[in-house]
């Protein structure tokens, strides 16, 4: 007997626990060949053209640009809504910057949308740059 595909949350888990663990194959094993991830959605100083990053070549490089280079990421998940092949978690990440002189707090809206086949289509981030709070180690 086959086991049901993940669904989005349980993605959005082991989405999160590969993040925290420095984990990059784990993370991008997670993820369909045409996914994408924006992060944020929308012209962002990290993704001027505001199209995201779409497929495994650029989601490596994200990870790479963005996640590898952390010191420490935490995500703090204080509401979770699980909607078809869809989830979006309200909470905060802390990434604890390169040398851990700084922390940046992002507050925000995540969401994740399987394929239905268990892995990730879309990873989607709602948050304002401009409001990322920096605070000491």
């Amino acid at each position: 007997m086959t086991e049901p595909a993940m669904n989005a949350r349980e993605l959005a888990r082991r989405s999160q626990a590969a993040v925290g663990a420095k984990d990059r194959g784990a993370w991008l094993a997670l993820f369909a060949p045409d996914a994408v991830v924006q992060d944020p959605v929308g012209p962002s100083p990290l993704d001027p053209g505001g199209a995201g990053h779409h497929g495994a070549a650029a989601i490596a490089a994200f990870y790479d640009a963005m996640i590898a280079p952390a010191e420490r990421i935490t995500f703090e998940i204080e509401r979770s809504y699980l909607c078809g092949d869809e989830v979006a978690d309200v909470g905060v990440i802390r990434t604890t910057l390169a040398g851990g002189e700084q922390t940046a707090v992002v507050r925000g809206v995540y969401t994740y949308r399987s394929n239905g086949e268990g892995k990730i289509a879309a990873l989607r981030a709602y948050w304002e740059y401009g409001a990322v709070e920096l605070i000491p180690g």
